[in-house]
């Protein structure tokens, strides 16, 4: 694989494998370009299978069962989660409370990429959003 182009915000993967028109063009750009590396937090994989198992994503049956198998399809690599991206999420002073959101934002910062989403929420971190 090539440069690494960023880190996918959860919702960014969903829309990506489930052709959703609402993900960017330009997201949409760089994750259909094979000459970059795309990230997928082991956090994605938690947050879909816990959001699923509450009713809150009901038509993702089919992806809990292999998430890393999707992942793999779709072309991205894995990134799993390590102690210093969890001491970076329990230790960020933004009081955004979502415990995805921030291992998320950690593992942007530490892997020095950018994160691939529209949520503004991000912005309090400081991180580079690309979409």
């Amino acid at each position: 694989m090539g440069e690494v182009a960023g880190l996918l915000d959860t919702h960014a993967l969903l829309w990506w494998l489930f052709d959703e028109p609402k993900l960017s063009v330009r997201a949409r750009a760089v994750l259909a370009d094979p000459s970059r590396e795309i990230l997928v937090s082991s956090a994605s994989a938690w947050e879909i299978a816990t959001k699923h198992r509450l009713g809150k994503l009901p038509d993702a049956d089919v992806l809990v069962t292999d998430i890393a198998g999707w992942i793999r399809k779709a072309g991205f690599s894995s990134l799993p989660i390590t102690i210093d991206h969890a001491q970076r999420a329990g230790s960020w002073t933004a009081q955004h409370r979502d415990p995805f959101d921030r291992m998320l934002a950690a593992q942007a910062e530490i892997e020095r990429v950018a994160l691939i989403t529209n949520d503004p929420v991000f912005a309090q971190f400081g991180l580079h959003a690309l979409w």
